[in-house]
């Protein structure tokens, strides 16, 4: 009997696709967070967790699912909680307990495949030290899994959308491509290791490193592909930003995956998107690939970061991106 193909049930196009940026941004508009002196990092900026202070700690607290992106279920499990968990590491934190999220078509595919995927779940928390503990899951016509995760953070260390400062080199901690290869996954069944392997490394080490060396703005590269995560820190914070294409890493393969036409309608609407605020001097296939929506993608941080790659610099000017 062939095996199941867990991406043929799955919407999203091969990649752990958001609701459209801009579609996203107008239709939250008008909602606003409570006043509370307690909360350190709330709706404002759209950042990657909520902080509240609670005594003398930030307690970090974040949730993320999606349909998936690879056919096993182990592994879909794995990438899953490892996109859940960096929420918490762009933010400087470390997870202490997660609980899963779980939708599932119960009639279309057995509940040991469910098991599976919760298998791969529970690995990854256990290698994060992050105790998996429960969750919630309900009958639904695709398979969806995810976790909500609460973490610590020392307030005055955490990294957030809003304090870029210009003159600064940008980092990366992992190459970009899982959108593109995710996708040629979905259509073709091709297995991409590499892949699979950048989406369930966690970006913990990242995370201590970026803090180590008294970074104070970051956020993890997931729906949104890098440009569109790099246009909200620059507007958040007030500056520019340029980047340096030739200098970007990619998942063996991306490139490949882009001109065979594997690109995703998200990473598309990625580009529209932000587009108008982006001077480029690349071609439209090089701005799909910045803009191409990745799954528990790097942590892109304003700041050196030993050990990764910098692939630009914030400037002084209103907020923008130059390609070049």
């Amino acid at each position: 009997m062939e095996p199941i193909r867990l991406t043929q049930f799955a919407s999203g196009g091969g990649c752990a696709c958001k609701i459209p940026p801009g579609e996203l941004e107008e239709a939250v508009k008008g909602l606003v967070g409570e006043p509370n002196p307690s909360v350190l990092v709330g709706l404002d900026d759209g950042d990657d967790a909520a902080a509240v202070r609670v005594g003398s700690q930030a307690v970090l607290s974040t949730a993320d699912f999606f349909t998936p992106v690879v056919d096993d279920p182990y592994d879909f499990g794995r990438i899953a909680a490892t996109n859940a968990l960096s929420d918490i590491y762009a933010m400087g934190g470390t997870p202490v307990v997660a609980i899963n999220l779980v939708g599932w078509p119960r009639e279309r595919i057995g509940l040991d495949v469910m098991a599976e995927v919760l298998r791969g779940g529970a690995d990854i928390g256990r290698a994060a030290n992050c105790p998996v503990i429960g969750g919630h899951s309900i009958d639904d016509p695709e398979p969806k899994f995810g976790m909500a995760v609460t973490g610590i953070a020392d307030p005055a260390k955490l990294l957030r959308n809003d304090a870029a400062e210009a003159g600064l080199p940008i980092s990366l901690t992992k190459p970009l491509g899982s959108g593109v290869l995710n996708n040629r996954h979905k259509r073709t069944g091709e297995v991409f290791a590499q892949a699979v392997d950048v989406m369930t490394t966690l970006n913990r080490d990242a995370s201590i490193a970026a803090v180590d060396v008294g970074a104070k703005a970051a956020t993890d590269v997931t729906g949104f592909g890098l440009l569109g995560h790099l246009w909200k820190m620059m507007r958040a914070s007030g500056v520019a930003a340029e980047i340096d294409a030739a200098a970007v890493p990619y998942i063996d393969g991306a490139r490949e995956a882009a001109r065979d036409g594997y690109v995703s309608g998200g990473t598309r609407r990625n580009l529209d998107w932000v587009a108008p605020h982006i001077e480029s001097e690349v071609d439209e296939n090089e701005l799909l690939l910045l803009a191409d929506a990745q799954t528990s993608g790097g942590l892109l941080v304003i700041g050196e970061v030993p050990g990764a790659p910098i692939i630009g610099r914030t400037v002084t000017g209103e907020p923008g991106i130059r390609v070049r």
